[in-house]
């Protein structure tokens, strides 16, 4: 399982789209970053042993199996004679735009139907989610930065609740990021599914061979998950200008 790798490349997205939606203070992206990170790691609840299935025991342990026999049926019902003969479980019906696209748009509802607490709902899942993969570290940073929200925001934590639109665009970023991510592996991912692409309704899209890679090992361990941890800092609001001073002081020096 890719979990820290998938995390890391949410929390990269996260920051990376926090501009475009209006989230551009540092408390804001952090905010958003956490919730993408987080959400970057649920398609996996289709696997019994994934970290999204084990979050909250027996809960989401239940979920995993509603979602593995949903995602069978699904495939027993789409699959063309042409594509594999699967289970149709785990890497098939999470593992696509259309499912991250659905949960994205559910959330963006069901948020501005439920109000703050649907928000804090989605939020705290999120950063749940984020903190099992990435560390302990990250709940007093996405507390901070909730605490500063609220104390610089006129209206207090009722502000959270304008949070609704781009909730569910930091949800629909996760689900893409982890199949973005599993599609260079050697299993490939069926991203766009249903189109038919080869004859294929579940065509597990790869790049060549030579840019693949296996989970758990070497390529993710020391390439991947490294960088994918300094563009997590770097993308952070503001610390460019933070380290450009000292980049200027130490080429002076030398």
């Amino acid at each position: 399982m890719m979990g820290r790798t998938h995390a890391l490349t949410g929390w990269c997205a996260g920051l990376a789209v926090a501009p475009l939606v209006g989230a551009g203070q540092i408390h804001e992206a952090v905010a958003m970053a956490t919730t993408t990170a987080g959400f970057a790691l649920l398609p996996d609840l289709d696997h019994p042993g994934a970290r999204a299935s084990r979050l909250l025991g027996p809960l989401t342990g239940g979920l995993s199996w509603l979602l593995r026999r949903a995602s069978a049926g699904l495939y027993a019902l789409t699959r063309r004679e042409a594509d594999d003969n699967s289970t149709g479980t785990h890497r098939h019906m999470t593992h696509t735009l259309a499912f991250a696209g659905a949960l994205g748009a559910a959330t963006t509802i069901g948020t501005q139907a439920g109000g703050i607490y649907a928000v804090a709902a989605v939020a705290i899942l999120g950063l749940l989610l984020a903190e099992n993969a990435l560390g302990d570290w990250l709940l007093p940073a996405a507390g901070a930065a909730i605490a500063w929200w609220a104390y610089t925001s006129p209206s207090g934590l009722s502000e959270l609740t304008q949070l609704s639109g781009w909730l569910g665009i930091a949800v629909a970023l996760g689900c893409v990021v982890h199949c973005l991510g599993d599609a260079i592996t050697e299993s490939g991912c069926p991203f766009l599914w249903p189109i038919p692409i080869r004859g294929e309704t579940w065509y597990e899209l790869r790049p060549p061979a030579w840019l693949r890679f296996h989970t758990g090992k070497t390529v993710e361990n020391a390439l991947i998950a490294p960088a994918a941890t300094i563009l997590a800092i770097a993308l952070l609001p503001g610390i460019t200008d933070l380290i450009t001073p000292a980049i200027n002081s130490l080429q002076a020096m030398l």
